[in-house]
């Protein structure tokens, strides 16, 4: 059986502001079905390198594959689904339903005007279900906590079925006794569901039992390569990976 290509293949790419290099001779590749940690300090790249796979910038530099076809070629955009940061700001006073909301992840396919039909509102259940918000379905975005909320913005990102999911610091607005059951749920879509997840954090500490691979991004990749192979770097190396001193927290957990 020929394998699968990569789902994301970065080569060699090199991206700058007016003459700051921002990134430099980045390489990645991130195979079907895996949960990648992007992770690094503010101002490290994270949100460029975002940018780039999802072809809102240009590398000036290298290039990038998408399910083994060159990005300039690249069309089927409905495979990756994107959850931004900028979803934790989302105007809590805007009058729609959790359901109106997941709902809007379809309007491509379905076009503007069209009404969903009822193979559209089972995908809506079905994400929705999938993110463990089925009670919610009739009850308004506002009325919803900042967790509550991250979660119908990621049913939504994966309605469509997309192949790939990417998280840009998901769970900012998240507190922190639903932070584990955050990560449950996205380890779920992965595992159950089999979306291969790009998940960027600069929490490096949350994730260490979550993911298989972690990628450290400081204007390099300064490491690439599974958890395993993380885990069992010293403090002093990672600290250099990173710039500055960084502590892994160890979750014992019973699994």
């Amino acid at each position: 059986m020929k394998e699968k290509p990569p789902v994301i293949d970065i080569r060699d790419v090199n991206f700058r502001y007016d003459r700051e290099n921002v990134l430099e001779h980045i390489n990645l590749s991130i195979p079907q079905g895996a949960f990648v940690g992007l992770v690094g300090p503010n101002g490290s790249g994270k949100s460029t390198l975002l940018k780039i796979i999802l072809g809102l910038l240009k590398a000036k530099e290298g290039g990038v594959e998408l399910f083994g076809i060159p990005q300039d070629k690249f069309k089927e955009w409905d495979r990756i689904g994107f959850v931004s940061q900028k979803a934790n700001s989302f105007n809590t006073g805007f009058p729609a339903t959790v359901s109106e909301v997941v709902m809007g992840g379809l309007t491509k396919k379905i076009g503007l005007f069209r009404r969903p039909g009822q193979k559209e509102k089972e995908a809506v259940a079905q994400a929705v279900r999938a993110v463990g918000m089925e009670t919610f379905l009739t009850r308004n975005i506002g009325d919803l906590s900042g967790g509550q909320q991250q979660r119908v913005f990621i049913a939504r990102a994966i309605v469509s079925n997309p192949s790939i999911l990417i998280l840009d610091e998901p769970t900012v607005g998240v507190d922190s006794q639903n932070v584990d059951s955050f990560y449950r749920m996205l380890t779920q879509l992965n595992q159950e569901l089999g979306i291969t997840l790009l998940l960027v954090t600069h929490d490096i500490g949350t994730i260490t039992d979550k993911v298989t691979h972690v990628a450290c991004l400081n204007k390099y990749l300064h490491f690439h390569g599974s958890m395993k192979q993380f885990v069992e770097l010293d403090e002093q190396e990672l600290s250099d990976l990173y710039g500055h001193g960084i502590r892994l927290l160890d979750h014992h957990h019973d699994h």
